[in-house]
């Protein structure tokens, strides 16, 4: 699979939720790009990953004045 345009490797079976968290994500601070288009967290629990599949991880950085 790819992820930010690097290959990465998957279990089978396993959700993007525990996916993003075993890369050292906090899934509550990233937005995500499946496969093309932006994906709600409130599916990522459900959502299988496949070797075949295209992420693009945005996190959200906070900032002011």
């Amino acid at each position: 699979m790819q992820v930010n345009g690097e290959p990465r490797r998957c279990a089978a079976g396993q959700s993007l939720q525990g996916f993003l968290t075993g890369l050292g994500y906090r899934p509550e601070l990233v937005v995500v790009e499946f496969n093309g288009a932006i994906l709600a967290r409130a599916h990522w629990n459900q959502q299988q990953v496949v070797e075949s599949d295209v992420l693009e991880v945005v996190t959200i950085v906070g900032g002011g004045i």
